[in-house]
C-alpha cells in the first residue's frame, strides 16, 4: 500500500496491520473499540457490517486466517468456506446452494461448525444440496440420496431416497457402514518403529520451534484442527527437506535446524508425494500409459503373427508416434474445432471413429481383439484377458485391489477424479517388489472416497509399509486415524493458537489423552456407532 494509506490509523493500527491479524484477533480488537459523538456515528454502521462478516468467517471455522492472506495459498476447502461465509452475509432466500465435499480438510470439531452454518442457510428459506461421504454430514441431512451400487459404469443408479432413520434400516452399502455392520477393521497390533527421523526446531509458519519425532517404516497419521500446522509440518518441512537431502530442487522449504536419523534409522533414498493431481493433462495420458501396462500390451501385439508378417514393432501400436496412429487426429481420437470467441469444442475423429489408429494397425488382432478394443477393456476384463502373462496380470490385479477395476485401460486422464488419480499413482508404487528407505507423503488421501473405498485405501497404504516404506498422511478421517500405527496430533487451535504437538502415540494413546481434541472425537465416533447399533437391534 502507499505511504499515504498506511499513515491513516484507527487508534494503534493502520489498515495493513489490521489485515495482518487473524480473524479472531480482529474481532477481539473491534470489541475493545468505542467512540463518541460524530466519530461514533461514522463508526457504528462500519463496525456492524465488519463484525458480521468476520463472524461469518469464524462460523465456518476460518478464525485463524488473516484477511491479507493470498487466495493462492488457501486449500480448496478453505476457499469453498470463504465463499460460503460470503453467502451467509448476503441474506438471500429462495436460493439453491450446491456444495461439493465441504468437509474437505476439516477436523470433526470444525465440521460441526460447518453443519451449523449449512442449517442457518436452510432455515433462512434456502435449499442446500451437498455431495458428501462424511458420516456426520449424512446423518445431519433431512433427505439422503444414495447413488450406486458401485463405481463407474457399475454405478449411476439411485439406490435410496429418504430420511436418515429410514436409511439406517435400508440394505445399502452406506447404510451398512452407518449401522456399524460394515467397517474398516482396526489393526490388532501396531507396528514398532524402525528408528526415528527427527526434525529439529521447526518454525515453519505457525509451528513453534518444535522437535518432531517421526517413526520409520510405519503408517503415521498427522492430524489436528484446521490451521494447526499439519501441511506446514508434513508438506512444507518434512517433504521438502528430505527432498533437499536427496539433491532434489524444491521451492521455499520450511524453517528447521536440521534432520537427524536416530535409533538405527537409515536415511531415505526416495521421497514421493502422492497427491490427487491428474496423472496427465491431455487425453493422451491414461491408466495404461501411466502404469506402463501399455508397454507390455504393445509388446504382446508385436509378437502376433499378423504383426510379424507386416514387420510391425511395438512402436506401431502407440498412438503417440507416427506409423500406426490415425494421422487425421494425430492419435487423439478427436478433433479440436476452434470457436474463436467461444471455448473450443472437440468432436470425434471421422476418419478413425475415435479409435486413434489407422486401418492397417486395427487389422492386427490378439485373441480376437485389436489394440483399440483392448484399450476399451476395463481393468477387471483386461486382467482375465491377459491371465497368461503373469507380470501384466499382477499389475492389473493391483489396480483392481485399489478399487479401480471399473476403469477402462484407455480412459483419458482428464476424465479421472482426484481420488482415482491418486490410487493409480499408488498402484504404480505397489508394483515394485520392495520399497526400502522410501518415504511417501499423502495429503488428505480420503478426499472424495466413500467409507467402503477408505477401507481399500487403508489396506493399500499398509501394503506400502509391508514392502519396507514409511508412509505419512495428513488426515481427519476417523477410520484412517484408527488404522495408523502412530498419530501426531497438532493444535490445540488454528493459526497462532496452533503449532504445538498436543499428543503423539498410538490411536489408543490419543483416545486416552484428555488433552487431545482428536482423541475425544475418535471416542465419540466409536460411541455413536455403538449407540446406533443398539437402537437398531431394539427396533421391531
Amino acid at each position: 500500500m502507499r505511504a499515504e494509506a498506511l499513515a491513516i490509523r484507527v487508534d494503534d493500527l493502520n489498515i495493513a496491520q489490521f489485515c495482518g491479524l487473524s480473524v479472531q484477533r480482529e474481532l477481539d480488537w473491534l470489541a475493545k473499540r468505542s467512540f463518541t459523538g460524530r466519530r461514533e456515528q461514522i463508526f457504528a454502521p462500519i463496525y456492524k457490517e465488519l463484525k458480521a462478516r468476520l463472524q461469518f468467517l469464524r462460523e465456518v471455522g476460518l478464525e485463524y486466517l488473516t484477511l491479507s492472506r493470498s487466495m493462492m495459498t488457501l486449500s480448496g476447502g478453505e476457499a469453498q468456506r470463504i465463499r460460503l461465509a460470503s453467502q451467509l452475509g448476503s441474506g438471500l432466500v429462495g436460493v439453491t446452494y450446491v456444495l461439493d465435499e465441504p468437509s474437505i480438510g476439516l477436523h470433526p470439531r470444525d465440521n460441526a461448525r460447518l453443519l451449523a452454518t449449512l442449517r442457518t442457510l436452510k432455515d433462512r428459506g434456502n435449499s442446500v444440496l451437498v455431495v458428501e461421504h462424511d458420516a456426520a454430514t449424512i446423518c445431519a441431512a433431512d433427505t439422503v440420496i444414495e447413488m450406486g451400487p458401485a463405481s463407474g459404469e457399475q454405478g449411476g443408479q439411485v439406490m435410496f431416497t429418504g430420511n436418515v432413520d429410514t436409511l439406517l434400516k435400508a440394505d445399502t452399502l452406506t447404510a451398512r457402514y452407518l449401522r456399524g455392520e460394515a467397517g474398516v477393521p482396526i489393526p490388532d497390533a501396531r507396528r514398532e518403529p524402525a528408528g526415528w527421523l527427527v526434525l529439529k526446531h521447526v518454525t515453519t509458519n505457525n509451528l513453534a520451534g518444535l522437535d518432531v519425532h517421526l517413526p520409520m517404516k510405519v503408517l503415521t497419521c498427522v492430524t489436528g484442527v484446521s490451521g494447526s500446522g499439519k501441511s506446514s509440518l508434513v508438506v512444507e518441512t518434512l517433504y521438502k527437506h528430505v527432498a533437499l537431502s536427496l539433491g532434489l530442487k524444491v521451492e521455499q522449504p520450511g524453517s528447521i535446524d536440521g534432520l537427524v536419523y536416530e535409533q538405527g534409522a537409515q536415511p531415505f533414498e526416495r521421497v514421493i508425494a502422492i497427491d490427487q493431481t491428474p496423472i496427465g493433462r491431455t487425453p493422451r495420458s491414461n491408466p495404461a500409459t501411466y502404469t506402463k501396462i501399455f508397454d507390455e500390451i504393445r509388446a504382446i501385439f508385436a509378437m502376433t503373427s499378423d504383426a510379424k508378417k507386416h514387420g510391425y514393432s511395438a512402436g506401431r501400436f502407440s498412438f503417440n508416434v507416427s506409423g500406426g496412429r490415425c494421422e487425421a487426429c494425430r492419435g487423439e481420437g478427436q478433433i479440436r474445432v476452434e470457436m474463436h470467441f467461444l471455448p473450443d469444442i472437440f468432436v470425434k475423429c471421422d476418419v478413425c471413429g475415435g479409435s486413434r489408429y489407422n486401418h492397417e494397425t486395427l487389422e492386427v488382432r490378439y485373441k480376437g481383439l485389436n489394440i483399440a478394443e483392448v484399450l476399451n477393456l476395463t481393468v477387471q476384463q483386461a486382467r482375465r484377458f491377459f491371465a497368461s502373462y503373469p507380470a501384466l496380470e499382477r499389475k492389473l490385479a493391483i489396480l483392481e485391489d485399489v478399487g479401480l477395476g471399473y476403469l477402462r485401460l484407455g480412459q483419458p486422464a482428464t476424465t479421472l477424479s482426484g481420488g482415482e488419480a491418486q490410487r493409480i499413482k499408488i498402484s504404480r508404487e505397489l508394483g515394485k517388489l520392495s520399497l526400502p528407505r522410501t518415504l511417501y507423503i499423502l495429503d488428505e488421501p480420503t478426499t472424495g472416497l466413500h467409507m467402503h473405498e477408505v477401507g481399500k485405501l487403508i489396506m493399500v497404504l499398509h501394503a506400502l509399509v509391508d514392502k519396507g516404506a514409511s508412509v505419512v498422511v495428513i488426515e481427519h478421517n476417523a477410520d484412517m486415524i484408527l488404522a495408523a500405527d502412530y498419530v501426531l496430533d497438532l493444535g490445540p487451535g488454528g493459526g497462532e493458537h496452533g503449532g504445538q504437538i498436543v499428543s503423539a502415540g498410538t490411536p489408543e494413546f490419543l483416545v486416552a489423552d484428555p488433552h487431545s481434541v482428536t482423541g475425544s472425537y475418535l471416542m465419540l465416533d466409536r460411541v455413536e456407532r455403538a449407540r446406533r447399533a443398539r437402537e437398531l437391534k431394539a427396533m421391531p
